[in-house]
């Protein structure tokens, strides 16, 4: 099995005293040139440093681009009304011919929950809400008509291919509801035993629900700096059923981050 890799976009950054914030456009463009799989935009209203709106980004990224992937890091649905999401995500598939990937998550407490009062959306019941609009989204980017909230009737003209939908979370919550919704689960950082456990408990899930077993990303694996060992470090990972990885910025030098994911591409 061929592990795909990914990268994020310089659009924010884990660290508050060090904001990663570069150019999109270039970025984008590197990614490709490099002969990446994917790029990935992180979302939030207020984080708890600065960071781009994500759908402008990836419109930016896909604008300058023509193969590689794009995709949301994931975006937090409940943080806006399922309708308006899916119209974000309709377009980005259109405009980009295809090419994205919806990562969806319910948020890191973390980051607080400024940004969810400012826009006026629970941040307690941010887990139902996002079950809410998973059940939605197909048929809402699909340009179908949908009952949403208040017994509302609609219709997104026009309508989009539905893109791979990718659940984020490392609990057994998100789990579930990778099985339930996703074409795949988005983990962050876990042990390959950690990920075997894991790997066991979706296929018993996607079995119940009678679906496909979801894909695996992991975001921001543990890598050698050393090229060959961190080639046979993700060697290890698609041995258990990881489809993709995302490596994270490790600083504001995001040119020499690419560079480091294409030589471990190459050596794989």
């Amino acid at each position: 099995m061929t592990i795909e890799i990914g990268v994020f976009l310089p659009t924010s950054t884990p660290d508050p005293e060090q904001p990663i914030l570069g150019d999109i456009r270039a970025s984008a463009r590197l990614a490709e040139d490099l002969d990446l799989g994917s790029i990935w935009a992180t979302d939030h209203l207020v984080a708890s440093a600065p960071i781009l709106d994500s759908t402008v980004a990836l419109a930016t990224a896909a604008a300058v681009t023509d193969r590689i992937r794009i995709g949301y890091g994931v975006m937090l649905l409940a943080l806006r009304p399922a309708a308006w999401a899916a119209k974000q995500i309709s377009t980005l598939q259109y405009v980009s011919g295809d090419r994205l990937l919806v990562g969806v998550g319910t948020g890191n407490p973390a980051h607080g929950d400024t940004g969810w009062r400012a826009a006026d959306r629970s941040f307690t019941e941010r887990g139902r809400r996002t079950d809410e609009a998973l059940r939605l989204l197909p048929d809402l980017v699909a340009g179908r008509t949908t009952t949403v909230a208040g017994g509302l009737e609609v219709t997104l003209a026009p309508g989009s291919t539905v893109p791979p939908i990718l659940v984020a979370g490392d609990g057994s919550r998100a789990r579930n509801r990778a099985a339930a919704h996703g074409d795949g689960w988005i983990t962050i950082a876990p042990s390959l035993n950690q990920l075997t456990t894991a790997a066991d408990e979706l296929r018993e899930l996607a079995t119940r629900y009678d679906r496909p077993t979801p894909a695996i990303t992991v975001v921001a694996p543990s890598l050698s700096a050393v090229i060959e060992q961190a080639a046979e470090q993700l060697s290890d990972l698609a041995a258990v059923g990881v489809e993709r990885v995302i490596l994270a910025p490790s600083g504001p030098n995001w040119a020499q981050n690419y560079e480091f994911a294409a030589k471990v591409r190459s050596a794989l």
